[in-house]
């Protein structure tokens, strides 16, 4: 066996325990499920950009931008981990191989902290602020939410080695998660004033699965610990849970997110008297 360092507890699983061929063969599907309806969002948006009015069209372009790297850096993350493991055929489990790369989440990190700020960006598109300063809420969200990112990037290599360093820097990350929160549900506040009654229920469901998907990134993150890192039965359940939990919520909160953002978009183009370009 080698040092593991600060990897991932994935690495040291796969290291010490193996992976059943359930365990490692749900979490490449997971995965691939992840990146390919990426790729469909992908083509949601692009088709219908023309449903909405030109002012709302950034909106679109952004789950654009949010879709093309959601889509090439989960397709990374699925053959990291194809890539990590070797299958034992006299124990009849997967292993790190010796000569492998580790299991990183990283790229999943990279990920948001390219997405993060555009999903936050898109629905100052969409919306009216009525009290508000757009550039203000702007900034915010950006400094929000990649300071949220980088700190739960750097948490995240504690996991196993350094449990101290692994709750600060999440506690620090969910700070910024917080203040994330409260500028969304404002928005969302002020974007509702004055708009026709389905497009207000519609910011309304964003809201909620605003606060449902989002809430699934502390979860996961603490999956080791959650679950329990030392022995035991649920060892591979947790690297399947957090794996399952983070595609789930990269789905939740950018490919719904954006269709219903569409929806909202589309509701007020044709309240504003739009009519669909052919």
């Amino acid at each position: 066996m080698f040092e593991l360092g600060n990897a991932t507890f994935e690495n040291y699983i796969g290291q010490e325990q193996g992976f059943s061929e359930m365990a490692y063969q749900m979490v490449a599907h997971v995965l691939t499920l992840g990146y390919a309806v990426m790729l469909a969002g992908l083509f949601y948006f692009i088709l219908t950009i023309k449903t909405v009015a030109p002012k709302y069209r950034t909106s679109s372009v952004l789950s654009v931008v949010v879709m093309v790297s959601a889509f090439l850096l989960l397709y990374a993350q699925a053959n990291n981990w194809t890539d990590s493991f070797v299958f034992d055929a006299e124990k009849g489990l997967y292993f790190l191989g010796a000569d492998a790369d580790l299991f990183n989440n990283g790229y999943r990190y990279l990920n948001w902290l390219i997405d993060v700020p555009m999903l936050l960006f898109q629905i100052l598109f969409v919306v009216t602020l009525t009290k508000s300063k757009f550039s203000s809420i702007r900034n915010q969200f950006w400094f929000s939410g990649a300071m949220m990112i980088i700190t739960g990037y750097i948490g995240q290599f504690y996991e196993v080695t350094d449990l101290t360093a692994f709750f600060v820097w999440g506690a620090i990350s969910t700070a910024f998660f917080f203040h994330i929160l409260f500028l969304m549900n404002k928005v969302i506040k002020e974007g509702k004033e004055g708009i026709p009654e389905k497009a207000q229920k519609t910011l309304q469901g964003i809201w909620v699965l605003f606060l449902v998907s989002w809430f699934l990134y502390p979860g996961a993150y603490l999956m080791p610990h959650l679950i329990g890192i030392e022995g035991g039965f649920f060892n591979e359940s947790g690297v399947v849970g957090r794996q399952m939990t983070y595609t789930i919520a990269d789905v939740s909160s950018k490919v719904i997110y954006g269709i219903l953002l569409t929806q909202v978009a589309q509701i007020l183009s044709k309240h504003e008297g739009y009519k669909e370009e052919i």
